[in-house]
């Protein structure tokens, strides 16, 4: 049935700091005013398996999924991205609006979200002016940076209408068999993942479309491969349970600090 639990344990030896997620996922929920994710963060003492706090595992994830689409965007992007298009109107597109906004100057910010209210609603919440736009392609046509947060499982955005050389954040469609790019777009552009094992066991834009990776984000932070801002770059975002506890012991620190 349309419902998932996933747990993601995992292990920072830099950080010294050892975590599981656990994230509940409801598809098409009637009720919109609960979330289709919820997550819990389990934070551990790794010298000992003590159980040290418990987090808020969707303020987690909305933060370092939109952090990585920012670190992704500032390697990849145009040397002159002027306008910001945000396809979707949920929670992502909150927390990339947010630190898009603050990391990076736009001229214009678009939006686009299947229910019109929503985007609406995106528009008169957030602190800056956005043009709410009556189609995908609308919001798209001569953008720089495109930002793609929705819950399709078919393509909303398609090769024809993305302006040479932008760069896309490709977040929604988490599933094997779900889309949220055409073939177009995945194979005439330079394709960046966060994870090639989850990419190619986990992205129906990846796996239905047959596209070569050409680098996981991590190399180019690196320097062993190329960003390649030049071309039309696509980063497909599927998360990693690391970025979970990073941010989740970054949390804590501070909340020690503090008191």
């Amino acid at each position: 049935h349309p419902r998932y639990l996933g747990v993601m344990p995992a292990y920072s030896a830099a950080d010294d700091a050892l975590t599981t997620k656990l994230v509940t996922f409801y598809e098409h929920l009637k009720d919109s005013s609960v979330p289709s994710h919820q997550a819990t963060v389990l934070l551990f003492d790794p010298s000992n398996g003590t159980l040290k706090a418990v987090l808020d595992g969707s303020v987690i994830t909305a933060k370092r999924t939109a952090a990585v689409s920012a670190i992704a965007t500032k390697l990849l992007m145009p040397a002159f991205a002027e306008v910001l298009c945000i396809l979707g109107a949920g929670v992502q597109a909150y927390s990339h609006y947010d630190i898009f906004t603050e990391l990076f100057t736009f001229k214009e910010v678009r939006i686009w979200n299947r229910t019109k209210e929503k985007a609406l609603k995106f528009a008169s919440s957030v602190g800056g002016p956005v043009r709410v736009c009556s189609s995908a392609q609308e919001a798209v046509t001569g953008a720089d940076v495109i930002v793609t947060v929705t819950m399709a499982t078919t393509p909303i955005l398609f090769g024809d209408w993305v302006k040479p050389g932008a760069h896309i954040n490709a977040v929604g469609a988490s599933r094997p068999d779900w889309r949220e790019l055409d073939d177009e777009l995945m194979k005439n552009s330079i394709l960046f993942v966060d994870s090639r094992d989850a990419a190619l066991t986990e992205s129906g834009d990846v796996i239905l479309s047959g596209a070569e990776i050409f680098a996981e984000l991590g190399e180019v932070l690196k320097g062993t491969k190329p960003a390649l801002p030049e071309k039309t770059t696509v980063f497909k975002s599927l998360g990693m349970a690391v970025e979970d506890t990073v941010a989740a012991k970054f949390v804590y620190d501070a909340w020690s600090a503090g008191n």
